[in-house]
């Protein structure tokens, strides 16, 4: 069995995947800076063994890849990588050092979308800091993997959800009122029709998906894959769903963006437009083929997970 480290090991997604490999016989190394604890307990992390490190600090120092490198991993999963500069600076300490790096990206990457569900290999046009460097990263890591240089894989996940996350909500933002407001029957605003979609992944099936990939390391080395729910939802649908779920019947309103930004507040109503611009949809065909991906839950069932601890 391999020896793993993974950097930011114990947030949600960590919640799951450090368990999983340990069961599956993994010596795992959790990277991180002290300050998250997993979600949920489990006795699998007491044999998780612990390395505190800042990476920020360790990488203005220079440090941090050869830190990283210094464990002497197998394998190394980066949860935690935002800039070209920081990817680079790992992949350069651990060329002809690893046998695996998988790095965790976003579906931002595509940015707008031309067709539905978006399929790995489909142009991107990411726009925003965040997924225009995400996808920089993507592009770098998986040439080095083509040329020989470096086995990478990319994961790519949707709107994470799960016990302790506030979820992205069916107006398109993450003020959990909206949930609230659902539960007690409140008329919600929607912004347009409510036609644009959503596409949430539970923590547990991002986790899949990364043990996956390394348990199918000649299928998954040079390749980027989909992590989310089998299908992506519109507000509308999602918003529904919501209001039966609570025991209500549906109780909406529906206004032009410019008109239901001014009923919310600033932050939640750009965080409406960077979702519903892009408006997500994309399909797991790949992982399903290559990795035997099989999501365990559904966008509506990983909302309600989310919600039911989040309420509760």
């Amino acid at each position: 069995m391999a020896r793993i480290v993974i950097i930011g090991g114990a947030g949600h997604v960590g919640t799951y995947l450090l368990p999983r490999l340990v069961e599956a016989g993994h010596q795992v190394v959790n990277v991180t800076r002290g300050l998250s604890r997993p979600w949920l307990p489990h006795a699998a992390w007491a044999r998780v063994e612990t390395v505190v490190m800042d990476r920020t600090a360790e990488e203005a120092a220079g440090r941090f890849g050869a830190a990283i490198a210094g464990l002497n991993p197998d394998i190394v999963i980066d949860m935690i990588c935002f800039t070209p500069e920081s990817a680079a600076h790992l992949a350069d300490a651990l060329e002809g050092r690893v046998q695996h790096l998988l790095h965790v990206g976003t579906i931002w990457v595509h940015g707008t979308l031309t067709t539905v569900p978006a399929r790995e290999e489909d142009p991107r046009t990411p726009f925003g800091q965040y997924g225009i460097d995400k996808s920089r990263i993507e592009d770098m890591l998986l040439d080095r993997a083509r040329r020989g240089r470096l086995p990478a894989t990319v994961v790519r996940p949707g709107h994470i959800v799960g016990p302790g996350w506030a979820p992205l909500n069916p107006a398109g933002h993450f003020n959990s009122q909206v949930f609230r407001d659902i539960r007690d029957g409140k008329t919600l605003a929607l912004p347009n029709f409510g036609l644009e979609t959503v596409h949430h992944v539970h923590a547990e099936d991002v986790a899949q998906v990364l043990a996956l990939a390394i348990d199918n390391r000649s299928a998954s080395v040079g390749e980027a894959f989909n992590a989310v729910s089998p299908a992506a939802v519109t507000l509308r649908g999602y918003a529904e769903a919501m209001f039966r779920w609570f025991g209500h019947q549906p109780d909406l309103s529906f206004l032009s963006f410019e008109e239901w930004q001014k009923g919310v507040a600033p932050e939640d109503a750009q965080a409406t437009w960077e979702h519903i611009i892009r408006s997500p949809s994309h399909s797991i065909a790949k992982a399903e083929r290559l990795l035997g991906y099989r999501p365990r839950w559904t966008s509506l069932q990983a909302v309600q997970d989310s919600v039911a601890h989040l309420l509760s």
